[in-house]
């Protein structure tokens, strides 16, 4: 594996009047961190999630995607009214949002704003899975470092490239890079719980065929969620050696990601 165990975070319960937020760039994203949003809920800890694309693709219907991470979620404890469909309100389409980080800086600060002084914020990791995941990953930490947020803003991994040849991506694999693992053990009866969630999103059956195997075998054979902390210094590094996942489907390129952040963070005004 591509990662260190570091301390497991805290398990007992937070004070009720705080919120744990989840930033996801996509409806399924969650899948990263089922374990961690029901143990926030099993302790009385409010939890809000966002997702900043529309979901829209060739095999779904936006209404359909939303309507399964709806399900997921609910299973777990969140609340409807917690849980907020951005992307499609802002009309960022799926594999766009380097495009629109003007966008959602501005909707992602707003959210955080109505979230006072929130337990943790959790967002995609740094690691070169998917553009949307990075270029979500850079406004968010942004915004941790504007808000004085760092030291309670987690990332979590999805799936990357690295050290990787072919179609198939590392998941649930942190880069070493971004920092030591905090890992979560899930009980047996989670793990089976978590594995029929990732069978909720019938309308995303290709990405999934690529996807639930790897994740099934993580959780069979390692049972753990990991977190890790967000640096905005690392949001200026390639995440990894070698090509990245996205630039080996030919979703996008690591220079168009860098001049994107760089026309970005150039209007953005002084903290």
């Amino acid at each position: 594996m591509a990662w260190r165990a570091g301390p497991t975070p805290a398990r007992h319960p937070m004070p009720c009047e705080r919120t744990a937020l989840f930033l996801f760039a996509h409806q399924d994203d969650e899948f990263g961190v089922l374990q961690h949003i029901a143990d926030y809920r099993r302790h009385g800890v409010r939890v809000a999630c966002a997702y900043l694309t529309d979901g829209q693709a060739r095999s779904a219907r936006a209404a359909q995607r939303n309507a399964e991470s709806r399900r997921v979620l609910q299973r777990l404890g969140v609340a409807a009214h917690d849980i907020a469909f951005a992307g499609e309100a802002l009309g960022i389409a799926d594999a766009c949002l380097p495009l629109r980080l003007d966008c959602a800086h501005a909707w992602i600060g707003a959210w955080l704003d109505r979230h006072s002084a929130p337990a943790r914020l959790h967002v995609p990791a740094w690691e070169g899975g998917h553009q949307d995941h990075d270029a979500l990953h850079a406004v968010a930490v942004e915004l941790a470092a504007a808000r004085g947020l760092l030291g309670s803003t987690w990332q979590y991994s999805l799936y990357h490239g690295a050290g990787r040849r072919g179609p198939l991506p590392r998941v649930l694999a942190p880069l070493a890079a971004n920092g030591a693992a905090s890992l979560r053990p899930i009980p047996w009866r989670d793990r089976w719980r978590n594995l029929r969630c990732c069978l909720g999103y019938p309308s995303q059956r290709a990405t999934w065929a690529l996807l639930f195997w790897p994740v099934a075998w993580h959780y069979l054979a390692y049972g753990t969620e990991a977190l890790q902390p967000v640096s905005p210094a690392r949001t200026r590094e390639r995440p990894h050696a070698g090509a990245l996942y996205y630039e080996r489907r030919r979703f996008f390129s690591w220079p168009r990601m860098q001049a994107a952040l760089a026309s970005w963070r150039a209007a953005l005004p002084p903290h």
